[in-house]
């Protein structure tokens, strides 16, 4: 049953569930509302029996009992016999002794039980219970005892018929409530599912049309807080963080083009010009000739770092949590402080590290350290210094070149973004790059800003990590 119902659209799950919701409340209501009514009838009737006990002459019912003027079960009596308080109620009367036996004073006899006995005997003051006549009428019986008697006691029937009557007609009422509050349900079920799943329905044909056209630039309208709108709201904001990633993806293409172009153009003219010489048989100068292989060479390198750089940023993040470990910055900074020196023979690198322990990938994070320092040797001035400080987790190197411009600082991490002062020297445009994605994998932070005077301050900040154990041996 559970899985025919859940194999269901989810229309019709909703439907049913608030078309049985309803039943079941209207169902509910109208038990309640029969018992309440029931209770009521009870209540006046036993108010009644009460009354009738009041106004009844119980002396003169033991008298009529005494001198035998009653029966076991049968007729009334005749009118001069009669107490002229019970003559005026519609009654049954009857005395009961200990032993169960029972004198009609008026109407029909009515089955003697337990309850009445122990009234009878004194052992309880009265006792109201329903009870049937011989022809399978039901009465509700008040029984009490018997003043001025050791024992005996009166029970007074009144007919149930009138209570039945009306709660039967209730019953068949509140059938018909209920049937129309089913059929009610039902249409209000099928009302609210197909109100309540509009918008699932709009974001449905949404998605479709995306998968069908590749079009995301298409929204959905998100008006309000429910559930509904929020999910909307979030589908919006992938399909825009999908546009963006498609734009960003596009224009990273594009600018890889460009960037791989100008050296292919220069790589494929030097070239040309070493198989024309080798077709025509003229040889080019040795100068000219040692010359041209030297910039075939530096177009070569100058491809390699490229793709270098594009494999490392169209390298995927989910690998990265595997390979990260808990090194020390201060080993990383050191080590490509002496790679640092290799490019710049001519420059002064001074340093001071503090140990310092992060969770990173140990290559791509010594790949950034040295892309930091690559900038700042490629920017200083021959005899320049560099400094390099590690203090609490925040490492800065202080070059003093030229500097960097404030309205070009936004930019400088953004994919092959180059200041057009730096487009003659060497580089790819996407070392910042590589810095700013490799440091935010790591948790950190990372920021250009000019320097004192002159000159550039690139600070990485990385949050710490416990200190390794240290190795045996």
């Amino acid at each position: 049953m559970i899985k025919r119902f859940r194999a269901l659209p989810l229309r019709s799950r909703l439907a049913l569930l608030v078309a049985t919701a309803v039943a079941v409340a209207v169902a509910a209501s109208a038990v309640a509302c029969w018992f309440v009514v029931r209770n009521a009838l009870y209540d006046s009737l036993d108010d009644s029996l009460a009354q009738d006990r009041a106004s009844l002459n119980s002396q003169l019912v033991a008298d009529l009992a005494q001198r035998g003027q009653c029966r076991a079960s049968g007729p009334i009596l005749a009118p001069d016999s009669e107490d002229p308080a019970a003559k005026a109620l519609r009654l049954t009367i009857q005395v009961v002794d200990p032993q169960g036996h029972r004198c009609v004073i008026r109407g029909e006899a009515l089955k003697v039980d337990t309850s009445d006995t122990r009234v009878a005997a004194n052992e309880s003051e009265d006792s109201l219970h329903n009870a049937k006549a011989a022809d399978g009428t039901e009465y509700r019986v008040l029984t009490y005892h018997l003043e001025n008697y050791t024992s005996g006691a009166v029970s007074l029937g009144r007919p149930l018929t009138e209570v039945n009557d009306t709660l039967s007609n209730l019953t068949w009422f509140l059938v018909f409530v209920a049937g129309i509050g089913a059929v009610g349900a039902g249409i209000a079920g099928l009302w609210v599912a197909r109100t309540g799943l509009r918008p699932v329905d709009d974001l449905t044909e949404t998605v479709e049309h995306v998968a069908r056209t590749e079009d995301l630039t298409v929204q959905i309208p998100a008006e309000g807080d429910d559930e509904i709108a929020r999910l909307s709201r979030s589908f919006n904001a992938m399909t825009a963080a999908l546009a963006s990633s498609q734009e960003r993806q596009a224009q990273l293409i594009a600018d890889a083009g460009h960037e791989l172009r100008t050296p292919l153009t220069s790589l494929r003219t030097n070239i040309e010009l070493l198989a024309r010489s080798e077709d025509t048989g003229r040889a080019i100068p040795p100068d000219d000739r040692k010359a041209l292989l030297a910039s075939v060479k530096a177009q070569m390198t100058e491809l390699a770092a490229l793709i270098g750089d594009l494999q490392e940023l169209a390298r995927p993040d989910t690998g990265h949590a595997a390979k990260v470990q808990v090194v020390g910055l201060h080993e990383i900074v050191q080590a490509a402080i002496e790679r640092a020196r290799l490019r710049g023979p001519e420059l002064t690198i001074t340093a001071e590290l503090d140990p310092w322990f992060v969770r990173a990938e140990p290559p791509a994070l010594e790949r950034a350290i040295v892309n930091i320092l690559d900038n700042a040797v490629k920017f200083s001035p021959p005899g320049a210094s560099i400094e390099v400080s590690l203090a609490k987790g925040e490492l800065t190197v202080r070059d003093h070149g030229p500097g960097i411009p404030a309205d070009e600082l936004p930019h400088v991490f953004d994919r092959f973004w180059r200041s057009p002062s730096a487009r003659a020297l060497p580089g790819s445009g996407l070392g910042l790059s590589i810095v700013a994605r490799t440091v935010q994998q790591s948790g950190g932070s990372v920021e250009l800003r000019a320097g004192e005077g002159c000159g550039t301050v690139a600070s990485v900040s990385l949050p710490g990590a416990p200190t390794p154990p240290p190795s045996a041996g």
